[in-house]
């Protein structure tokens, strides 16, 4: 498996990859963060792949100096092998290098089956991130 930076080739893979694995509220929210957040900061969208196929991606964004994770998404043929881990563990190493203050995983409805992943890399609730004041790169 490698953890890399999105590339410009990477584009359809991981549209069909989103579309496997979001719901199409989420997807179309996502669509929408993921062109933004490639427009401002491509070094913040990792993917993962395995023998040439994107099997993950993770959505992260730096907002008033904290990192948020936005969204993952790993393939159902590449769940439960440690991608969605890795995933998180070198998009925190980014947030560390930019020295943000904290860093934050980013909760809706669409995110809560997932927070066990975090809860097991040691994120607690506090550091769950639920606003009426939504991130830039959701609002704009």
């Amino acid at each position: 498996m490698d953890v890399r930076s999105f590339q410009l080739s990477d584009y359809q893979p991981v549209i069909q990859l989103l579309e496997t694995v979001l719901s199409a509220e989420c997807y179309e929210q996502t669509m929408e963060a993921f062109a933004r957040q490639l427009s401002w900061d491509s070094e913040l969208v990792l993917v993962a792949s395995v023998d040439n196929e994107i099997a993950g991606i993770v959505i992260g964004t730096i907002d008033n100096n904290k990192g948020y994770y936005y969204r993952i998404a790993v393939h159902p043929e590449f769940q439960r092998q440690g991608i969605g881990k890795s995933l998180i563990g070198c998009l925190k190493q980014r947030f560390e290098q930019r020295n943000v203050q904290k860093i934050l995983v980013t909760m809706d409805e669409h995110n809560e089956p997932i927070l066990s992943l975090y809860e097991s890399l040691g994120y607690a609730t506090t550091d769950f991130f639920r606003s009426f004041q939504k991130l830039s790169i959701v609002a704009g």
